[in-house]
């Protein structure tokens, strides 16, 4: 059975990612993107108090660890997901040691969206890992809530992307170079 288009292109940015990955320094990156988030914040005007809807990173992927420390360390509420059995996602809180979840619509609270991803274009399509996830969270959000998808240097795609009707067009991307604005009336406040 042939594979879709979009299987055969998650299977080569999953290569790529792989080769990226092992020529990067997890801690530099680590240091950088917590760095860049803090930046972040402050040009959204986000103080202690802030949601943030982030994750915890696995090995490959750009590191989140010390960014969500960062966040923590200026008050701001991390909420984490949960991948539930049908794909959905629930959250809870990252310091929460009981881990209690907080329910389908926990997005609604979100004042930012750190998203993770393969790959994202220039009009902001995101390829994730497949599971659709994150189409079905990234709506719940309210309007006007900034997506950022976190990637490594080199993974911000100049080939367009299939962009489907559920997919959710995100407004940057934040690699350990910088960020990259895809969206502007979202994130210039």
């Amino acid at each position: 059975m042939p594979q879709s288009p979009k299987s055969v292109r998650r299977k080569e940015l999953r290569a790529r990612r792989r080769t990226i990955a092992a020529e990067r320094s997890v801690e530099a990156d680590a240091a950088a993107l917590a760095r860049g988030v803090v930046e972040l914040l402050d040009r959204l005007g986000l103080g202690s108090g802030a949601v943030v809807l982030s994750y915890e990173s696995v090995p490959g992927e750009p590191p989140t660890a010390a960014l969500n420390d960062a966040l923590v360390a200026r008050g701001a509420r991390v909420l984490v997901p949960d991948t539930l059995a049908d794909l959905d996602l629930d959250w809870h809180d990252l310091v929460d040691p009981a881990a209690v979840r907080l329910g389908l619509d926990t997005p609604a609270r979100a004042d930012l969206v750190l998203a993770p991803g393969l790959t994202v274009d220039a009009d902001g399509t995101r390829m994730g890992q497949g599971g659709g996830c994150y189409d079905k969270a990234l709506p719940r959000r309210r309007a006007g809530v900034p997506v950022v998808v976190l990637l490594h240097p080199g993974e911000l795609d100049d080939v367009p992307l299939p962009r489907e009707e559920h997919d959710v067009p995100v407004d940057a991307v934040l690699t350990a170079d910088g960020l990259t604005v895809l969206r502007d009336e979202v994130l210039d406040r």
